[in-house]
């Protein structure tokens, strides 16, 4: 097999097929449909990494595909729910922006592993958290939780900034 044509992209090609799919089931509020969606993206996402592992099918690639379809599931279901009025709406913009600066950064363009920082880590993850808790709340009725999920946006904005600075700065001093 190639390196493009592992189990382990497949998988990761499942979450990208995803991603306008759930960001049109979360417009239309077609929660339930979303859910299952994410369900998929989420388990995609935990097992593309797995099965890299355990077949010996780990590469730069896959794991900049994966860093890559992560950014665009993630930009476009934060976008969705930005669209209806429950996030604001800079965090989809921030998402991508981050991600190009981490793939310039790590200079995956020419071959070399992404290199990920702590906060950057803690971003990715909390992005699928704020798409996970707007379609559990929409499917759940629990609107409860619309006002802290719209403040944990808000500190994601602040947390992304954060990041890209903390990856500005290093890059100076390394220069």
């Amino acid at each position: 097999m190639s390196q493009w044509t592992t189990w382990a992209n497949l998988l990761t090609a499942l979450r990208l097929a995803l991603a306008l799919p759930t960001a049109h089931a979360i417009v239309s509020q077609r929660w339930w449909f979303a859910a299952v969606l994410f369900i998929l993206a989420v388990v995609s996402d935990f097992l593309d990494g797995y099965f890299a592992r355990k077949l010996g099918q780990t590469s730069i690639v896959g794991g900049a595909l994966d860093h890559l379809t992560d950014a665009i599931y993630v930009t476009a279901s934060c976008w969705a729910v930005a669209q209806l009025g429950l996030i604001n709406p800079y965090l989809c913009w921030l998402i991508p922006v981050a991600f190009i600066q981490y793939a310039l950064d790590s200079k995956s363009l020419s071959g070399k592993a992404l290199r990920t920082s702590r906060i950057g880590k803690s971003n990715g993850v909390a992005y699928f958290v704020v798409a996970g808790v707007a379609v559990g709340t929409g499917a759940l009725k629990l609107d409860l939780l619309l006002t802290p999920l719209a403040w944990f946006a808000w500190l994601l904005v602040a947390s992304t900034m954060l990041s890209m600075l903390d990856r500005a700065f290093a890059l100076l001093r390394s220069n």
